[in-house]
C-alpha cells in the first residue's frame, strides 16, 4: 500500500541513477541480508535518473535547498529499494539513516538539512514504520560533488 500512498502524495520515484561515463561502482545500491536491507549512499536525483544537487551547503547551497536535496536523496533510496524488493510494502521498519552534508567549514546545521530525508520517510511510512535512528554530519566533500548523501538500513519481510 506504500505505492498507493506515494501516488496519493503525488510522489514519483526516480529511475535508476544515470552514472557519468567511466564511473564504476563495485557494489549494489541495496544489499539484502536475511531480514535487513542495507542501502548504499544515495545522492539526489531527478525523476529521469540524472544526478542533481551539487555544491556546498553554507557556500552556494542554502539550508532550505539542502533540505530539498536530502528529500530527493530519500526518493532515490526509495526507488532503489522498490527495484530491489519488488515492493516497498516489504519494509517493516526503518532502523537507521546516516546523512552526510557537503558543507562549508564551520557549518553547524547538517541536522537541519537531513531533516528533509527524515520528514519524507515519516510522511510516506508513518511513525510506526518510518521512525528511525539517525546521524547527520558535515563533510568536506562527497562523490560527484553532491551536496547531500544518505545511506540507510531497513528491516524487511522475506
Amino acid at each position: 500500500m506504500i505505492e498507493k500512498r506515494l501516488q496519493s502524495l503525488g510522489i514519483v520515484l526516480p529511475a535508476t541513477l544515470k552514472l557519468p561515463p567511466g564511473l564504476i561502482l563495485p557494489f549494489p545500491w541495496v544489499c539484502v541480508r536475511n531480514d535487513r536491507a542495507f542501502v548504499s549512499g544515495h545522492g539526489p536525483q531527478e525523476t529521469d535518473g540524472s544526478p542533481a544537487g551539487f555544491g556546498q551547503v553554507g557556500t552556494n547551497v542554502s539550508i532550505e535547498e539542502g533540505k530539498r536535496l536530502a528529500r530527493l536523496a530519500g526518493l532515490s533510496i526509495l526507488g532503489s529499494l522498490q527495484r530491489e524488493l519488488g515492493t516497498l510494502d516489504r519494509i517493516t521498519g526503518w532502523c537507521r539513516a546516516f546523512g552526510m552534508v557537503n558543507c562549508a567549514v564551520g557549518f553547524d546545521k547538517p541536522h537541519a538539512v537531513i531533516n528533509g530525508f527524515s520528514e519524507l520517510i515519516l510522511e510516506v511510512f508513518g511513525e510506526q514504520v518510518g521512525q528511525h535512528g539517525r546521524s547527520a554530519v558535515g563533510v568536506a566533500g562527497l562523490p560527484l560533488n553532491f551536496a547531500v548523501e544518505v545511506e540507510a538500513e531497513v528491516m524487511i519481510r522475506p
